[in-house]
């Protein structure tokens, strides 16, 4: 599974579900960095068929009116720490682990 994690989301996340086996990157290692627009994470997404990972209400928006990005995992956590947020998606990836493999989460 390719993931694409979004410029407001920390970097650590990135790395979390990388050493768990998907193929992730984030914003920052896109050639803008952060910068990088909408539109073209929307490119890149619906190119390398990645999901974005994003508390951005703008991607929620595009995926309703546009089915842009490829897919989306849209976070409404609120503000949590970076060890909150992994502790997060360690639970749920353990929850649905004998349902989901790493090609269908």
């Amino acid at each position: 599974m390719k993931l694409l994690i979004d410029a407001q989301l920390p970097r650590k996340l990135a790395r979390f579900l990388s050493a768990k086996g998907y193929d992730c990157i984030h914003t920052l290692d896109l050639p803008n960095q952060n910068n990088t627009q909408d539109a073209e994470t929307n490119r890149i997404s619906i190119e390398q068929k990645r999901i974005v990972i994003s508390k951005d209400v703008d991607f929620y928006n595009s995926y309703l009116q546009k089915l842009e990005p490829f897919k989306l995992v849209y976070l409404t956590a609120g503000n949590i720490s970076t060890k909150e947020l992994i502790e997060l998606f360690e639970k749920i990836m353990k929850k649905y682990s004998k349902k989901f493999s790493l090609t269908r989460w």
